[in-house]
């Protein structure tokens, strides 16, 4: 329950929809009651004789207007109060009555049915705000965390959690909300008309309640668990589709169809049984709770039709008033099978409502601090001071110290594994470091903003992450004041408005899923371009042009020069040639430098420099 009670908080501000639903309800229970209620003069006014037993006429005299003498009377006042304005109204002729007895049905069912539309009217609006404010809220804790904690969590996990398991919650958990007003006032009204009516039938009924609640329970005792197999089945098969759709065209180059549609279906047929067994443990919710209420009107058929058949005089259970019972009894069995399924929906919504706590619960480690600095500048150097990181067990940066001074461009080379990206990850804050710290102009990035960090870096990634808009919607992601032509000035810096004013619509032109319309270099080029329109004292060059072909990587690395003017940047090279012209490089292997200097000055120490260069073919 503390889960329901964690997803009730959103909807805190929708509460005067709550409060309207609430009190509309609370006028659908009455009526709903009131409209079996009103059956009673209906059946009297039919089955009332106007001769007694021994064929003599019966003479009525009008009723007088009665006094209210306290709750324990309050049944027969009410009954005593509409036949007196009934017959003020009507003269006594039995006619206009029955005209008079099914209007008021007919108003109280209007009403009810009324005030229900108004309940459901303002549930939608509390629905469906809590869903969408609790989905943004998913999606914001995702953006907040770190790195770290996607790659020990499947994409297609995420993506169940965002849409089906908060769609679970729209349908069970707050469809309770429709529940924990109406149904149970509904009950509450009903059983005390019924205890004025007959305390001592109800008391029978009484009986049953118990034993009903406690066959119910039996059977939803294991729907959670069965629901929370069925939504990580669900993130299974997600991840599959998924992980499909980002590798197509190495599945499909390597003939591997068969291998991931067998890998697909396989968790789609667990998601198939999970599912029947599932569904199949709610189903039994609505029919078991019927033939229980059904075993109850049953019970109530054979106590008060003794209690009618053996009535005295003095009884007040004649045949009208048991019919009017009976009709309250079964008016029990809706909100109590809906009050039933409702229980069953909030075992289901449990674990949803656990897996989507799970990801706005997660802690952020890379959160802000408290007064933390707002910087706005880049004035001096970069400092990593005797930093060590892991990103598991191993160590994979030893004791690195090294310091960049403003508008130098320092490359860093090594094997792969030996930490040139993580150092990139780490001067960005995408991981804190174990060990040591990083200093820009004097300041730990730790005391520093996140966000005032990160503006002061511009990054282009090995992998040109583009996203399916336009060009100018993609470059703005870095300033999103530029104007039109700040955006291809940028575009001629990064050597790209030579292909981009060739297309159809220039700079308003889509380029597809992840720029899938351009080629490596293209999508390189304006990867480049987005940075230059940041225009961030600090670059960061993660491999830039490693996957470029020859021609692509010639355009791209006069782009990067083209940039790099003026600026301080960190360049990771797999390629040699393209860092030959650094103020400084430094050579890492296993985490550890081995080598720093000049091209030259290293090619003259004939170490490790000179063996990867050798590799490459560069003398």
């Amino acid at each position: 329950m503390n889960h329901f009670f964690n997803i009730l908080r959103y909807a805190k501000p929708y509460k005067h929809f709550a409060i309207a639903h609430v009190i509309s309800n609370v006028f659908f229970a009455l009526f709903g009651t009131l409209s079996f209620i009103a059956l009673k003069p209906m059946l009297d006014v039919i089955f009332k004789k106007n001769v007694d037993p021994c064929g003599e006429e019966i003479i009525f005299t009008a009723p007088e207007k009665p006094i209210y003498k306290g709750l324990t009377d309050i049944g027969e006042f009410a009954e005593s109060y509409l036949a007196y304005h009934m017959h003020q109204f009507t003269g006594g002729d039995n006619s206009k009555a029955l005209v008079f007895v099914i209007a008021l049905i007919v108003v109280m069912f209007l009403l009810k049915n009324l005030f229900g539309y108004l309940a459901n009217y303002f549930l939608v609006f509390l629905r469906n705000g809590v869903i969408r404010d609790l989905r943004n809220a998913v999606y914001k804790k995702i953006m907040e965390l770190p790195l770290s904690f996607f790659s020990e969590q499947r994409k297609g996990d995420i993506l169940a959690r965002v849409t089906g398991d908060v769609q679970d919650l729209q349908y069970s958990f707050l469809s309770v909300l429709e529940l924990m007003v109406r149904e149970p006032l509904t009950i509450i009204f009903t059983i005390t008309a019924m205890l004025i009516i007959s305390p001592q039938l109800t008391l029978f009924v009484f009986l049953f309640i118990p034993v009903m609640g406690f066959i119910i329970s039996k059977i939803g005792k294991s729907l959670k668990r069965k629901s929370d197999r069925v939504q990580k089945e669900q993130g299974v098969f997600l991840s599959t589709l998924e992980e499909t759709l980002t590798g197509l065209r190495i599945i499909k180059g390597f003939n591997a169809e068969d291998k991931f549609n067998e890998k697909f279906q396989d968790s789609t047929n667990r998601f198939y049984n999970f599912s029947n067994k599932l569904l199949n443990r709610q189903n039994l919710a609505s029919p078991s709770s019927e033939f229980l209420g059904i075993c109850m009107i049953s019970a109530i058929l054979w106590y008060g039709g003794k209690l009618v058949l053996n009535a005295g005089a003095d009884s007040l259970l004649d045949g009208g008033t048991f019919l009017v019972y009976m009709g309250l009894s079964y008016n029990i069995l809706t909100p109590a099978k809906a009050i039933s399924r409702g229980l069953y929906n909030i075992k289901k919504g449990g674990a949803a409502a656990e897996r989507i706590q799970e990801i706005i619960d997660s802690k952020n480690p890379l959160k802000d601090k408290e007064n933390a600095i707002e910087k706005s500048s880049f004035d001096t150097d970069i400092t990593f001071d005797n930093i060590s990181f892991k990103y598991e067990n191993e160590y994979v940066l030893k004791d690195f110290s090294l310091t960049i001074p403003k508008g130098k461009t320092v490359a860093l080379v090594g094997q792969s594994g030996s930490g040139k990206s993580t150092i990139a990850n780490l001067v960005t804050r995408f991981y804190d470091v174990n060990k040591g710290k990083i200093l820009i102009d004097g300041i730990d990035i730790r005391d520093l903003t996140t966000k005032s960090l990160r503006q002061q870096l511009g990054i282009v990634t090995q992998d040109a992450i583009l996203f399916n808009d336009s060009i100018k919607n993609n470059l703005k992601l870095g300033n999103d004041n530029a104007t039109d032509e700040q955006i291809v000035e940028a575009l001629k810096v990064a050597n790209a408005w030579e292909f981009v004013k060739d297309l159809p619509n220039t700079i308003n032109t889509n380029i597809g899923d992840s720029g899938n319309k351009l080629s490596g270099g293209q999508k390189q080029r304006l990867s480049i371009a987005r940075a230059v329109l940041k225009s961030p004292p600090i670059m960061i060059l993660d491999e830039a042009t490693s996957a470029l072909d020859t021609e692509s990587e010639r355009l791209v690395q006069v782009a990067l020069e083209n940039m790099m003017k003026n600026r301080t940047s960190i360049v990771i090279a797999h390629r040699l040639s393209t860092i030959q012209n650094a103020d400084e490089i430094v050579v890492l292997n296993k985490g550890e430098i081995v080598e720093r200097g000049k091209h030259n000055e290293l090619i003259a120490l004939k170490g490790v420099y000179q063996k990867l260069v050798d590799m490459q073919s560069f003398a």
